[in-house]
């Protein structure tokens, strides 16, 4: 899949949900059956919440951060935070399992290790709070999957290539999609989603300090889920990006060839160059 507008178009002509005219289409490409695509897709939800699980199970850290996802937690219990119940719990998820995956612990790459806490702690928050069942759960992750196909296409989901607009903002882009998706938003909303989301985050680096994939990286999976979760809220309501999907994630490969070397993931620019960075980076040396 190449085009989101191409998905959209398929989705007037058919009368199918985006989900279910993603499916159709990627059924087409590979050959594949809709229902082995499901049951493929069913498999890595089961690995996503493996991790959630194992990630909450115990005390996880890489070498530079703590486990600090209990802390969102607590908070959360106060009920005096400005963020709502949802946002908070898909935080809490998502820095959970990006802490986990710095432990070294088994996660599922969607889109990649850097960003892999963004779209199980949508979807988990999901089941948390909305009910949402594995059905619903699977068709958000076959538009998130979708959505990532398109990205990969068009731009590219790798931090080294594009920063980290490509990375925690595709996975926030596809998280977005997916909520739309299972709250029933049409098509167009979902697209509309995947578009205010990659918009707010062009330009966005990729500067590991230390070049581990930990700072800025597991708090930067927390706080992407809110900017999914907002933008998807944004085109639930009526609001529309000016700019198409397709060309906003054309403008997002642009931006990350444009970005200087430093800037995209070598540890050599951003957060990763400052003092308090190159001391960790040192101190790791050692």
């Amino acid at each position: 899949m190449r085009s989101l507008n191409e998905i959209l178009e398929g989705c007037v002509a058919s009368g199918r949900s985006f989900a279910a005219q993603a499916l159709a289409a990627e059924s087409a490409e590979t050959g594949s059956s809709p229902d082995s695509i499901r049951a493929g897709l069913a498999g890595r939800l089961k690995d996503m919440e493996f991790s959630v699980k194992e990630a909450a199970s115990g005390s996880w850290r890489g070498l530079l951060v703590p486990e600090e996802a209990f802390l969102l937690e607590e908070y959360g219990k106060k009920g005096t935070g400005f963020s709502s119940p949802f946002v908070l719990t898909a935080a809490r998820i998502s820095i959970s399992v990006a802490t986990y995956n710095s432990a070294m612990g088994r996660i599922v790459a969607a889109p990649t290790a850097g960003s892999c806490g963004i779209l199980p702690g949508i979807l988990f928050a999901c089941r948390e709070h909305l009910e949402a069942d594995d059905e619903s759960l699977i068709d958000g992750l076959i538009t998130a999957a979708a959505v990532g196909e398109v990205t990969e296409a068009r731009a590219t989901l790798a931090g080294a290539s594009g920063g980290c607009q490509a990375e925690c903002g595709a996975a926030a882009a596809m998280g977005s999609a997916a909520l739309v998706t299972i709250r029933g938003g049409s098509p167009d909303e979902v697209c509309h989603a995947v578009a205010l989301t990659f918009k707010s985050v062009l330009g966005l680096v990729c500067d590991p300090v230390g070049g581990l994939v930990e700072s800025p990286c597991i708090k930067r999976n927390g706080l992407l889920v809110s900017l999914g979760t907002l933008a998807a809220d944004f085109a639930l309501a009526g609001m529309k990006s000016l700019i198409p999907a397709d060309e906003v994630i054309d403008a997002m490969g642009q931006v990350g060839r444009a970005l200087p070397e430093t800037l995209r993931e070598t540890g050599l620019g951003g957060l990763a160059a400052s003092p308090t960075g190159r001391e960790l980076a040192r101190k790791l040396l050692d």
